[in-house]
């Protein structure tokens, strides 16, 4: 009989929840592991943040944006981010960028990226433990999962539906690996295209299957800024599988570099 514990903080202006299925039984010595490793999970988002964040005045991303820092100066972690992110821009033709918004801007990154980090060094060694089949992170809606292979679990992540508050227009099953959604349906026109500096409105969302959260989220993001119109990048993009709702509510979908179908605005 398995149990699920689920742990939140308040990070990068949204709610991380860690979620740990395990065995019922497990006792008060595999409890503490799984606390310990929670907490030093958000901690480390939480370092990230305090490195990354646009919104503190004193983030080196935020020194970096005045002037006042250089790259070769700040943290490794940041020359790291701006690097991957530079590769992400060339992949996806422009349709991601970290250069927008007055400067340095690696928001839509650093978010999967440090749940993939931060997951990796914390929460997945949790899965060596015997009494424990599972792990999943919830960070505002994107979602990173692990299981053990020898385990039957499945996760079963519903893709909320944007132009209906409460509903789903689909959900993803996957044993391990990563979903992001972006759209305008929460936020409005947040996602600008890099290239014009306008708001994106050619897609209300689009939801990314891949192996990581920080490539989903890249591959998420440059969905809706290519509109529901083009395809053309499912080709080649790193992504398992997706679906982008349209601004006239039709469901497109794909997998493995072809789309599979188009389902009509209800």
């Amino acid at each position: 009989m398995s149990g699920v514990r689920v742990w939140t903080r308040e990070l990068m202006g949204t709610v991380f929840s860690v979620h740990v299925v395990g065995d019922a039984s497990g006792g008060p010595e595999q409890r503490a592991v799984e606390d310990l490793a929670a907490a030093r999970f958000f901690d480390e988002v939480s370092g990230i943040e305090r490195i990354f964040s646009t919104f503190r005045d004193d983030s080196e991303v935020s020194r970096i944006r005045r002037g006042e820092l250089d790259f070769a100066s700040a943290d490794p972690r940041v020359g790291t981010v701006a690097a991957a992110c530079d590769e992400a821009e060339t992949a996806t033709a422009g349709r991601f960028s970290a250069h927008w918004r007055g400067g340095f801007d690696p928001t839509g990154y650093v978010k999967g990226w440090s749940v993939d980090i931060a997951g990796a060094g914390h929460l997945e060694p949790l899965l060596r433990e015997p009494g424990i089949r599972a792990l999943g992170v919830n960070a505002g809606g994107d979602v990173r999962v692990w299981s053990r292979p020898e385990t039957p679990w499945t996760w079963r992540v519903g893709v909320a539906d944007p132009a209906r508050r409460g509903s789903i227009v689909a959900t993803i099953e996957l044993t391990s690996g990563a979903v992001a959604t972006s759209g305008t349906a929460e936020r409005g026109g947040h996602i600008i295209e890099p290239a014009s500096g306008r708001p994106a409105g050619g897609a209300r969302s689009a939801t990314v299957v891949g192996a990581d959260l920080a490539t989903a989220d890249v591959w998420a993001t440059a969905a809706v800024v290519a509109g529901a119109e083009d395809l053309s990048w499912i080709r080649g993009a790193p992504v398992a599988s997706g679906l982008i709702v349209s601004s006239d509510g039709r469901v497109r979908r794909f997998a493995n570099g072809v789309e599979l179908c188009i389902v009509p605005a209800a």
